[in-house]
């Protein structure tokens, strides 16, 4: 007498084709790297270490990227502090306008990927993080294609995952100043 089996051949193998289906649209849809920079020192007070930020280490190898994670309605993203003002960390004036921001207004800098070359420009994002929200600009790329050099304030490339936030955005959201510098959010168009 034969055991009845709870599948029968023809779904084992329909639901072996549909998990590596959704296994290969999960994969096509992360953002992997796209090279690598190595990194070079930087001349002496070439490197502004504002809110904490890094140099490059000469010789370690960074990755780059040209995408960043897929959008959602609610995109998970990493907040960092910068200085949109003149010799702030920020480096040089903001990429949508050729403009120095107040870090006094609620602005932000997207990673490569999201900045979408220019296209969400002076568009505004809701930031969502320690239990609260804010509206902030887009006026800068989070530069995840290049790094280490004059141009970058000799940082290494951003993440792909980075809503760079000035102070504005930070006292919103009411994180203690004193563990400003890294958060995980999500943040949507607005």
């Amino acid at each position: 007498m034969k055991s009845s089996a709870i599948f029968s051949r023809g779904s084992i193998a329909l639901l072996v084709i549909l998990l590596s289906t959704i296994c290969l649209v999960t994969e096509a849809q992360q953002c992997r790297p796209s090279g690598k920079i190595r990194g070079r020192k930087a001349p002496a007070g070439q490197c502004n270490k504002e809110n904490d930020s890094d140099c490059c280490v000469a010789g370690k190898m960074y990755p780059t990227y040209t995408c960043s994670p897929p959008l959602s309605g609610s995109t998970k993203a990493y907040l960092t502090l910068n200085s949109f003002e003149k010799n702030g960390d920020g480096g040089g004036p903001s990429e949508c306008d050729n403009q120095y921001h107040n870090d006094n207004t609620p602005v932000v800098a997207l990673s490569t990927g999201w900045y979408n070359n220019g296209r969400r420009c002076h568009n505004h994002i809701r930031i969502n993080g320690n239990g609260r929200s804010v509206v902030a600009m887009v006026v800068d790329e989070c530069d995840s294609t290049e790094g280490c050099d004059a141009d970058h304030d000799y940082q290494p490339p951003c993440p792909n995952n980075i809503v760079d936030a000035s102070k504005a955005v930070w006292k919103a959201l009411g994180v203690p100043e004193d563990n400003w510098g890294g958060l995980d959010i999500t943040w949507s168009d607005v």
